[in-house]
């Protein structure tokens, strides 16, 4: 057996070819002064490279095929915007004018400065878009440097049919290789909600991230697997290896050939139980996304997208705008809005208190602690939620909640807002929905309570099993203990789904774990009616839905819930998915 090197699998599939070394030059950006009269002129230095950095994004775009996801073009557009956005335009040149410096390192600055803000963030999946930010910079100053410092993606060149190895590739890099026609990636850096990873998973790339000392071990030319499924990467593999794999990828196209058959058939199991496939999404952008898969509704739209990146937050009229386009284009469909989920991250100037040292902002001033603190901008946001829910079917989702005493705050701040849009005669629903996210341990454990008083329930596995195993599961040192299957979680994760059967509403999943098709049947077993993931993995859900059997699901989920070793708990559930 040849040698083998395990990453985070971001994109199924399974890739055979030879490795394609893309090697970035790192750029080392250094600062010296500029006259006071050269200023200018290198301020329109700065200019000129934006301008080339556009015009390079626009043409990548342009090469998109008419058939690709929607999806795809938004996120070239989001670099675009980016390349617009004031804090990428106007904040380097007053750098320049300021410490009067040369244009690499007033971008390099103000990126640092941007980088920082991200990674200070709670949300694992928001603290990935720094990717995004160093990826733009990275384009505008390589314009800056010249030819010499290697155009973004020029050594895509040459990748058909390979398996590119890189430190991390961008977006707009994912694109070029997938029109090269590659057969697969592997990156040391990246995680599974960047947007490259969203971006490899849309086009079908076989993708692994996160594979350590990838480059020091695989050379130029060298056979490879690439086992999107496992996340794994084999070296040199046996002829009978290479059978096995060549094996996996014919049933991996007659599987895929299959879930697009079922794309139009309702998730209803063998014995007639339906169960409802959400979607999560951020941008109006994904809405095509959603469609392409029929979707039965948006089960978690983030709304944080339209807050980060400004010094100030978006206006009811704003948020009023982009919330009723998406109402709009489900056409009766649930949307669930979630209300911000940022913390005390420094965002916003608005939320600022300098004197306060964040000692551990992951369980700090965020999410609806955070809004309630600064109920003006929340008030904001729920007034044009208010409003949007007059043209479809929206339901408001409060995140983080951790006693009832916030419940009730919310709620009366709702009445409130309600009571004053009916004095302008603005038109809302009255009958508008109120959920609540149970993603701390003690919102679980008084799931009977907060179900009493909420219309449904959304179970956030990403905070609750961190914060039930106190493991940061982006720390490489504890991660290995981030553990779905930990006996705690899964009681916390049965306590949500009973409480709310008990009490009549609907209990949702929004987490990764309602994504991941190896737990599908295990929360079918535990009573889960709801699943809310990325549109890319809801029809392979739904296949596993279609072959099950609740009666039988919940016997065997019985089992699971008593068994105490997880090792025992792992080999139950791989039985459980095993049955036919």
């Amino acid at each position: 057996m040849g040698l083998v090197i395990n990453g985070i699998s971001v994109s199924r599939g399974i890739a055979i070819g030879k490795a394609h070394l893309l090697r970035h030059d790192e750029l080392e950006v250094s600062r010296h002064t500029v006259p006071r009269p050269l200023i200018d002129e290198e301020i329109t230095r700065f200019k000129v490279a934006l301008g080339k950095a556009r015009r390079q994004l626009r043409a990548i775009r342009d090469r998109i095929p008419h058939h690709a996801p929607a999806d795809i073009v938004g996120f070239i557009d989001t670099h675009l915007l980016m390349l617009e956005d004031a804090v990428l335009t106007e904040a380097p040149i007053e750098i320049i004018r300021e410490q009067q410096c040369n244009a690499e390192w007033a971008v390099k600055t103000q990126c640092e400065t941007l980088v920082n803000v991200f990674e200070e963030m709670n949300d694992p999946y928001l603290r990935t878009r720094k990717d995004d930010i160093n990826h733009v910079v990275d384009r505008v100053l390589r314009n800056l440097m010249g030819p010499g410092s290697g155009e973004a993606g020029q050594q895509n060149r040459g990748a058909k049919d390979r398996i590119v190895i890189a430190e991390d590739v961008s977006p707009a890099e994912v694109l070029i290789m997938h029109h090269e026609g590659v057969a697969g990636i592997v990156t040391r850096y990246g995680g599974p909600n960047s947007h490259t990873a969203i971006l490899a998973r849309s086009l079908g790339i076989p993708t692994v991230v996160g594979a350590p000392h990838v480059q020091e071990y695989i050379r130029k030319h060298e056979a490879l697997v690439l086992d999107g499924r496992q996340g794994a990467v084999l070296a040199l593999p046996m002829p009978v290896e290479l059978g096995y794999y060549r094996g996996r990828q014919r049933e991996e196209k007659r599987r895929l050939q299959e879930l697009k058959g079922i794309r139009d058939l309702p998730a209803r199991t063998l014995d007639g139980v339906d169960v409802q496939l959400l979607a999560n999404v951020e941008i109006p952008e994904d809405i095509p996304s959603i469609k392409k898969v029929c979707a039965d509704g948006i089960g978690l739209y983030r709304t944080e997208m339209l807050f980060i990146n400004r010094d100030r937050p978006p206006d009811e009229e704003e948020q009023f705008q982009v919330y009723r386009k998406i109402v709009r284009a489900m056409k009766g469909a649930p949307v669930t809005i979630r209300t911000l989920d940022l913390g005390a991250d420094k965002t916003l100037q608005e939320v600022q208190r300098d004197h306060v040292v964040m000692t551990n902002p992951a369980m700090g001033l965020r999410a609806i602690r955070c809004c309630l603190k600064e109920p003006e901008i929340f008030v904001t946001q729920v007034r044009a939620i208010l409003r949007a829910s007059a043209y479809g079917n929206v339901r408001m989702m409060i995140p983080m909640l951790s006693t009832l005493q916030e419940l009730r705050q919310v709620e009366n701040l709702v009445e409130e807002e309600k009571k004053r849009l009916r004095g302008q005669r603005k038109a809302f629903d009255e009958s508008i929905r109120i959920g609540g996210m149970i993603e701390v341990p003690a919102a679980a454990m008084a799931a009977n309570a907060f179900a009493r008083r909420l219309d449904f329930l959304s179970i956030g596995t990403n905070d609750l099993i961190q914060y039930a195993l106190a493991v940061d599961r982006l720390d490489e040192e504890v991660n290995y203990l981030y553990d779905p299957l930990h006996p705690a979680v899964l009681k916390l994760i049965r306590m949500t789904i009973m409480a709310g059967k008990k009490a009549g509403i609907p209990v949702s999943m929004c987490g990764e774990m309602a994504g991941d098709p190896c737990y599908t049947r295990l929360l079918l077993g535990m009573g889960l009616r709801e699943f809310s993931a990325y549109p890319a993995t809801l029809l392979e859900i739904k296949a596993i839905i279609n072959a099950s059997r609740i009666e039988m699901l919940e016997k065997y989920v019985k089992r699971i819930l008593r068994a105490e070793r997880q090792e025992d708990i792992l080999t139950l559930v791989e039985t459980l998915n095993s049955l036919h």
